[in-house]
């Protein structure tokens, strides 16, 4: 997991670089693919990266160039509006061999972190299959084998933990008192622990409230009766989802969404 965030800063960074690319050369790209590293627009730039180029083409050739890249190809009103945008393009049209070049550089650098992130994952994924409760908390709907293994990574065993506060404890997210001398503050959470496994469990306890029916209800049930900030609900919740994991690993048990449930009051 280590390996995978180095890999993930090095995509991103790339991500970046073509961004800033599109900006000086074809700033219209934008107004057909929104997402500059989605497939099309991916396509787009290594077979017609400049304005110059596309603007003398017909919407069949685009059309064409997209086939022998991809599966799913947009359709034709998307390759009419790029030449349209093309022909009337603000980029710059000065040393465009040069920033041709630049771009076949960025995407090779784009290209072989995707490949990387593929390849680590997939042994993520492997290793995984090789901890005995890792399967019975994949069964959470909600948990994903990266978030998975993010907390494993900086856990390590959870059976070995006591109660699911010793793992808030060594993730950092344990209540402490923000004093300095005679001084006295206020209660937060400490953060003297793990950052990356706070992370994990904050990222993982988000995908839960959004695709968990269970932690859903929990948090609407919190926000909306007891009238607690959202982001306090969903540092309970973490709590919530430490102590399902660890006791998961220590009791060898499968989840049970009944226990995560939220007494209603029934309207009068």
């Amino acid at each position: 997991m280590s390996n995978r965030d180095v890999i993930v800063k090095r995509l991103v960074m790339s991500i970046n670089q073509i961004n800033r690319w599109v900006d000086v050369v074809f700033p219209e790209l934008r107004q057909v693919f929104k997402d500059v590293s989605c497939k099309g627009a991916i396509a787009t730039l290594r077979l017609f990266p400049t304005p110059e180029e596309i603007s003398s083409m017909e919407p069949l050739d685009v059309m064409r160039g997209w086939k022998s890249l991809m599966k799913r190809q947009p359709g034709s009103k998307k390759a009419q509006l790029l030449i349209n945008l093309a022909k009337s393009s603000i980029g710059t049209g000065q040393a465009l061999d040069a920033y041709k070049f630049h771009l076949e550089q960025l995407l090779e650098e784009y290209d072989l972190a995707v490949k990387q992130l593929e390849r680590v994952e997939q042994q993520v994924k492997e290793v995984l299959n090789k901890i005995p409760f890792a399967k019975k908390l994949l069964l959470i709907k909600g948990i994903s084998e990266i978030s998975l293994a993010g907390i494993l990574g900086e856990s390590g065993d959870l059976s070995g933990f006591s109660h699911g506060n010793s793992l808030l404890r060594h993730a950092g997210l344990h209540l402490a008192e923000a004093s300095s001398g005679k001084w006295k503050g206020q209660i937060v959470i400490s953060k003297r622990g793990r950052s990356r496994l706070r992370r994990f469990l904050y990222l993982a306890t988000m995908s839960l409230v959004m695709n968990n029916p269970e932690f859903k209800a929990v948090h609407s049930h919190n926000v909306k009766v007891k009238k607690i900030k959202k982001m306090k609900s969903i540092m309970k919740l973490i709590g919530k989802l430490a102590r399902i994991f660890v006791g998961i690993a220590r009791r060898n048990e499968t989840y049970c969404p009944n226990k995560v449930h939220v007494l209603i009051p029934l309207a009068a």
